[in-house]
């Protein structure tokens, strides 16, 4: 039984990412941080299943800069592939905690890798990287070869993990994987981010329970893409003969605009009835039209986004009414 370790496992792409090696026959580790009050809703159903839970998934507390206790935990599964998904994911977030996001999300894929490397055997590592890495980029689509120019600290620090990784495969012979990856969406993305504030917004004034829905800008392009699908190219990496960098996009560019277009209208509203601007949500500084050409992923993994940002948004809604009238049945 082929063993992978997952760090931020209880997050969006983790939730996904552990159904789908379970599926497969792997048993799977997953690293949380003992100091947070850990959401792991979207993992219920596998905690709830005594069959699964201590029998072929399993929990170990750590925090990224947790060296020691990494390291005993590597040292304790052997695993076979290491998923590196933790990290402060927030792009808006990073300009008033720019410190936290460099030294979770850059540092601490560092300390990963120097684990990885001092192991006898090392495991097979992914590292989940970021369109953001491109910033502003000179040329559309992008590709692998696009030149990084980031302008967010998200994005700074994840060039740096990203360049960490490609550093350490070519000089210590690590097999590890950059999966960068375009937006991918939902229903278990987090509230905090624009599309789930947009989908939740649609499902609660569709049921009448919110007026309104404030935004920041909402001419920035995105490449949304939906988030099982991309778990399975992030697999299908570690699973090629040599490690490389991956593109991973629908390589279409939509609005959010057109996000809200597509949520709203799911449920028979027009947006523009219910969404105001708010200056408090505009970044200082945003990137430009980022969409990718995942033309490599395609040719050498196999592997397509199919689901489109119509189905995607449908989904997302129809899940936060499912949701939203699950709360309020509680209540009652």
């Amino acid at each position: 039984m082929p063993t992978a370790l997952i760090t931020g496992i209880t997050g969006q792409d983790g939730s996904y990412l552990t159904e789908l090696l379970l599926g497969k026959g792997y048993e799977v580790h997953g690293i949380v941080r003992r100091s947070s009050s850990t959401v792991r809703s979207r993992l219920d159903r596998l905690f709830y299943d005594k069959e699964v839970y201590e029998r072929r998934l399993f929990l170990h507390y750590a925090d990224l800069d947790d060296v020691t206790t990494i390291r005993r935990i590597l040292m304790r599964c052997e695993p076979d592939e290491l998923y590196h998904l933790a990290g402060q994911s927030h792009v808006g977030a990073s300009f008033e905690i720019p410190e936290t996001t460099c030294q979770f999300t850059a540092m601490g894929t560092l300390k990963l890798l120097e684990i990885t490397r001092d192991l006898t055997t090392p495991p097979k590592f992914l590292h989940i990287s970021s369109s953001e890495i491109f910033g502003r980029p000179a040329e559309s689509p992008q590709t692998e070869s696009t030149p990084m120019r980031p302008v967010t600290p998200y994005g700074v620090a994840k060039t740096f993990a990203t360049q960490m990784v490609t550093l350490y495969r070519d000089s210590f012979e690590l097999f590890a994987c950059n999966a960068i990856c375009y937006n991918h969406e939902s229903p278990r993305r987090g509230e905090s981010f624009v599309t789930r504030k947009i989908s939740r917004a649609a499902a609660a004034i569709s049921l009448g329970l919110e007026t309104e829905l404030r935004l920041g800008a909402l001419d920035g392009r995105r490449d949304w893409g939906y988030a099982p699908e991309y778990v399975e190219a992030m697999w299908r990496m570690l699973q090629q003969d040599k490690a490389d960098a991956y593109i991973l996009a629908t390589g279409e560019s939509h609005s959010v605009e057109e996000f809200l277009d597509a949520a709203f209208s799911s449920v028979g509203l027009d947006w523009r009835k219910f969404v105001q601007r708010d200056d408090r949500y505009v970044r200082p500084s945003e990137v430009a039209r980022l969409v990718g050409d995942a033309s490599k992923a395609s040719d050498l993994l196999g592997w397509q986004a199919t689901t489109r940002l119509p189905e995607l948004a449908r989904r997302m809604v129809s899940s936060d009414i499912q949701r939203l009238r699950a709360e309020q049945a509680s209540l009652q």
